[in-house]
C-alpha cells in the first residue's frame, strides 16, 4: 500500500516533466498559439477589460469633481472667458493661493483651527473612552435607555438643537453664580459664552459634540472585547475601578484612542455648522469660519472683472481653492496616520 502511495507522486512528477519538455521542444509559434488562441484566454481577457473599464468609469465619476476644482484653482481670470479652456489652464497662476494665504490670513486661521481641533479632539477622546468603558463593563438600571439616548445624538439633526444651544450659551449661568459675581461683565462678555470657544469645549466635555455618540459607540465596542480576567486580576492586586482604568485599560486602548482622536480632530477641523453657529464674529478666524473661505481676497475681487460674464464662476473657483487649503493639512495627516485608522477600526470589531 505504501509503495503505491509513493509511486503515485513519482508518476505525476514524471508526467509533468515530460509535458514541460515536450512544450519546450515545440516552436515558439506553436507555443504562442496554444497559450493565446483558446477560449479560456479570451474569457479572461474580456473579464479583465470589463473590470478595467468599469473601475475606470467609477474612478472618473468620483475623481472628476476633484480634478476640476484643483485645475480651476490654478486658472487666471482670463482663462474663464476662453472657450477652449476646460480642465487645463492656458494661463496658469498661483495668485489664487497666494492672495488667499496672505490676505485671508491662512496660517493664522490654520493655527487657531489646530489648537481648537487638538483640544476638542483630546477631550472627546477621553470622554468617549470613559463613557464607553462604563457602558461596556458596568451594569446599572436604565443602561440600555441611556445608551439609546447616546445613539440618538447621531441621528437627531444638529440644526434642530442649534437655536436652543445658542440661547443656552448666551444666557449661560450655573445656579446664578455668574450673574451674582458679574463675571461675564468683568471679562467683557456681553453675550455670555456666545462668540467664544467655550461652547465647543463644553460640548466636548459633556459628550454632546459633533459625532461624539459615534466615538462612544466605537470605544464601547472595543472594551466589550477586552477580557474580564484583566479587571479581575487587577482587583486581586488591590486596584480600584479608576486605577484599573488608568493603569491597565487605557494603555491597551492606545490604537483605538488614536483612531478616535484622528476622527475627532478631522471632524472638528472641517466643522462649519457649529463654528459659524457659536462664533459668527469676524474676530474668530478659523479655516471653516465664513470670514476665511467665503470672503474673496481684495486683490482677487478686483481682478474678477477680467473674467467678464464668468466672474461668478471665478468666485466659485476661489472658494473651491480655499476649501482645498482647508483639507490639505488633513490629507497630510491621513498619509501618516492611515495605519492607525485601519488598526483602530479592526480592533473596534466593526470590520467583522
Amino acid at each position: 500500500m505504501n509503495n503505491k502511495q509513493e509511486a503515485a507522486p513519482r508518476v505525476l512528477k514524471d508526467s509533468k516533466n515530460k509535458i514541460r519538455v515536450d512544450f519546450e521542444r515545440t516552436s515558439l509559434k506553436e507555443r504562442m498559439k496554444a497559450k493565446y488562441l483558446n477560449s479560456n484566454f479570451y474569457k479572461k481577457l474580456l473579464l479583465a477589460v470589463f473590470r478595467f473599464v468599469l473601475l475606470l468609469g467609477i474612478s472618473y465619476i468620483i475623481l472628476f469633481p476633484f480634478f476640476s476644482k484643483i485645475s480651476a484653482s490654478f486658472m487666471s481670470p482670463v482663462d474663464f472667458i476662453q472657450s477652449d479652456v476646460k480642465l487645463i489652464p492656458k494661463y496658469p497662476t498661483l495668485n489664487t493661493y497666494k492672495y488667499l494665504i496672505i490676505e485671508n490670513h491662512y496660517f493664522e486661521a490654520m493655527l487657531n483651527s489646530f489648537i481648537l481641533s487638538f483640544v476638542c479632539a483630546a477631550i472627546q477622546m477621553f470622554v468617549a473612552a470613559f463613557v464607553g468603558y462604563g457602558f461596556a463593563k458596568f451594569k446599572f438600571k436604565g443602561k440600555n435607555a441611556v445608551f439609546l439616548l447616546v445613539m440618538l445624538t447621531m441621528i437627531v439633526p444638529h440644526q434642530i438643537l442649534a437655536s436652543s444651544f445658542v440661547q443656552k450659551f448666551i444666557y449661560f449661568d450655573i445656579f446664578g453664580i455668574f450673574e451674582a459675581t458679574n463675571l461675564f461683565g468683568a471679562l467683557g462678555l456681553s453675550q455670555g459664552l456666545y462668540n467664544t470657544y467655550m461652547p465647543l469645549l463644553l460640548l466636548s466635555v459633556t459628550g454632546l459634540a459633533f459625532k461624539n455618540g459615534l466615538f462612544i459607540f466605537l470605544m464601547r465596542q472595543f472594551y466589550r472585547g477586552v477580557p474580564d480576567e484583566l479587571e479581575e486580576s487587577a482587583s486581586v492586586d488591590g486596584y480600584g475601578t479608576f486605577k484599573t482604568f488608568f493603569r491597565i485599560i487605557l494603555p491597551i486602548s492606545i490604537p483605538m484612542l488614536i483612531t478616535v482622536f484622528i476622527l475627532a480632530f478631522a471632524w472638528q477641523w472641517t466643522d462649519i455648522f457649529y463654528v459659524n453657529t457659536f462664533m459668527p464674529s469676524s474676530e474668530n478666524l478659523l479655516l471653516t469660519s465664513n470670514n476665511f473661505w467665503s470672503v474673496m481676497p481684495d486683490t482677487l475681487d478686483a481682478l474678477k472683472d477680467q473674467a467678464g460674464a464668468n466672474a461668478s464662476t471665478f468666485e466659485v473657483a476661489v472658494k473651491n481653492a480655499a476649501g482645498l487649503l482647508v483639507v490639505l493639512p488633513l490629507m497630510i495627516l491621513y498619509i501618516f496616520c492611515q495605519r492607525y485608522l485601519v488598526q483602530g477600526i479592526a480592533h473596534s470589531g466593526l470590520a467583522n
